[in-house]
């Protein structure tokens, strides 16, 4: 059994910066993509951003040049390291991972909330 704990979530002011983490553990072979979604009340989750296990990367274009994520494939962690927040970046995130047999694994989310 795989279980993903995402970690970091809160209350921040606009502009400021939050760090989420998450930790994968169980009967993992390997973890080839990493990723975060989010899903803000009333509406669909959607991707936020990617890592490959090479350390490509990808990003949904409304968090470009703010988010970075990154991983430690030692310790089969993501982190998702979020600046200059807004208001519209209010959501539960969720950690996700797919693995050596293409299963996909969610966590339970941890939700952000930026506001003054």
């Amino acid at each position: 059994q795989v279980q993903l704990v995402e970690s970091g979530g809160g209350l921040v002011q606009p502009g400021g910066s939050l760090r989420l983490s998450c930790a994968a553990s169980g009967s993992i072979y390997s973890i080839n993509a990493m990723g975060w979604f989010r899903q803000a009340p009333g509406k669909e989750r959607e991707l936020v951003a990617v890592i490959a296990r090479g350390g490509s990367t990808d990003y949904a274009d409304s968090v470009k040049g703010r988010f970075t994520i990154s991983r430690d494939n030692a310790k089969n962690t993501a982190y998702l390291q979020m600046n200059s927040l807004k208001p519209e970046d209010t959501a539960v995130y969720y950690c996700n991972i797919k693995d050596f047999f293409n299963r996909v694994y969610w966590g339970k989310g941890t939700l952000v909330t930026v506001s003054s």
